[in-house]
This record gives structure tokens, C-alpha cells and sequence, in this order.
């Protein structure tokens, strides 16, 4: 997984697929992919993304770089390691 800590939170690299039917995360040895619903139209994806996961992690995320990109780096404010890597693990979402 590539989770990395920092004194703001936890960076966190997925790549996004955008167009999917329903939302999910799944996390596949080193590689997290997020299914989301929305299109690559206007930051619709991104809003979806950082939505959906500051729900999931019950914190402000943030993306850091990959803005137009479908390799995306997420900033977890506050988060620690450990819990985002648990909450990974089980695979689900809000």
C-alpha cells in the first residue's frame, strides 16, 4: 500500500477510475484503486473522491497532486497510519 506519514496526516496514492457503478475502494497488494460513479468532468471526480473518503476516514482529506490525473495523492489530516490502513483493509465505504 502506499501510505506514507507526516506531521499533517497520512499521504495517501490511489489510482481513480472514474465512470464505475457504484463507488468503492479496493485495495490490491501495493495498489489502491477507487471506483467512483462520476465523470472526469469538471473536478466532478475529485469532489466525489474527497467526499467519500473524508466520510470514510471521518476526516479532512485533501488532494495533494494528480488533480487532473487519475494518480492522485490524498493528504489525511490527522489520520495515523495504522487506522488508514485498517479501514483500507476491510474494503468498504460509506
Amino acid at each position: 500500500m502506499k501510505v506514507q506519514e507526516t506531521k499533517q496526516g497520512v499521504i495517501l496514492e490511489v489510482y481513480v477510475k472514474p465512470r464505475s457503478k457504484d463507488f468503492k475502494i479496493v485495495a490490491d497488494g501495493d495498489e489502491i484503486a477507487v471506483f467512483c460513479k462520476e465523470e472526469p468532468v469538471k473536478g466532478k471526480v475529485n469532489k466525489e473522491l474527497v467526499k467519500k473518503l473524508s466520510k470514510l476516514f471521518h476526516k479532512e482529506v485533501k488532494i495533494v497532486s494528480g488533480f487532473t490525473s487519475k494518480q492522485k495523492r490524498l493528504l489525511i489530516r490527522g489520520a495515523e497510519i495504522k487506522d488508514v490502513q485498517q479501514l483500507l483493509g476491510v474494503q468498504s465505504c460509506c
